[in-house]
């Protein structure tokens, strides 16, 4: 896993809406990178509720937030339609950039053992430098937490 004080990996992904994003396109502004196991399920909702709620904070600060699970583009889509969710969210469906920065791991659930996202957030600086990580993330107060941690 990318530690404080590493370069962020530049990465290429697609969002909700058929739109390629870079990392590198956000230089010069702070970025919330946030990784969850899938959409529509009730802790990532949660997370991504606390975000929408709370976007306006981090516009205010000039803060770009940006969401990546494994789940196709339609279902970001549908997801981010359902909740009205105003950032982008971004499909990793090889999990390339999961792996790369660390947070594609084997997890065991009622008995079994798969491979999926750890619910991870980085924050990363104007400069393209991590900020901050969170590991396991309470997904109901998380978008507050951060906020209250930069101020």
């Amino acid at each position: 896993m990318l530690n404080i004080g590493d370069l962020a990996l530049d990465f290429e992904l697609t969002d909700q809406f058929g739109d390629t994003h870079k990392l590198s396109d956000y230089r010069g502004k702070k970025v919330v990178l946030y990784f969850y196991p899938k959409d529509d399920t009730p802790g990532c909702t949660k997370e991504a509720c606390g975000f929408r709620d709370n976007f306006q904070d981090y516009r205010k600060r000039q803060m770009v937030v940006l969401g990546v699970s494994k789940d196709s583009t339609e279902k970001h889509a549908k997801f981010s339609e359902k909740y009205s969710l105003p950032f982008t969210l971004l499909s990793d469906n090889d999990t390339k950039v999961s792996q790369t920065y660390g947070v594609w791991a084997l997890k065991k659930m009622m008995g079994k053992e798969f491979y999926g996202i750890n619910r991870t957030t980085f924050i990363i600086d104007e400069d393209g430098k991590i900020l901050r990580v969170y590991e396991k993330v309470k997904p109901e107060k998380h978008a507050e937490e951060i906020l209250a941690d930069l101020e």
